[in-house]
């Protein structure tokens, strides 16, 4: 019962973490389209940049059926970037399609491998 319980407590905090990052990057994505891109130095996106990288990573984590711990997620140049490896073709399937939902309308680079035989 104790097990369940904190499964439980952990999916309402990670699903509570995605809630609070989504509004957060809508509202720095927001304020940041009223500045000029060329004004500001590349640094400037850095806490938005790591609020949609967390988004994305805690979405695949957070996800029952796919095993997260060989693949990493980044953002560049303003696409979110999957590096790494699953095992077959559909667990590259569902990392894009959860990575493309937790991103919204930001592009997702797939620079994943497929790695056969799951070892």
């Amino acid at each position: 019962m104790n097990s369940s319980f904190s499964k439980r407590n952990l999916i309402i905090c990670a699903h509570l973490m995605l809630l609070v990052c989504g509004l957060g990057g809508t509202a720095t994505r927001a304020q940041n389209a009223t500045e000029p891109t060329g004004s500001r130095p590349e640094s400037a996106n850095q806490p938005a940049d790591e609020a949609l990288a967390n988004r994305v990573k805690t979405a695949l984590h957070i996800d029952p059926y796919f095993y997260d711990k060989h693949v990493t997620v980044s953002v560049e140049k303003g696409s979110v970037v999957l590096r790494g490896f699953v095992f077959s073709g559909w667990q590259l399937q569902d990392a894009l399609r959860i990575a493309r939902k937790a991103a919204g309308d930001i592009p997702v680079v797939d620079n994943l491998s497929i790695k056969e035989g799951g070892r």
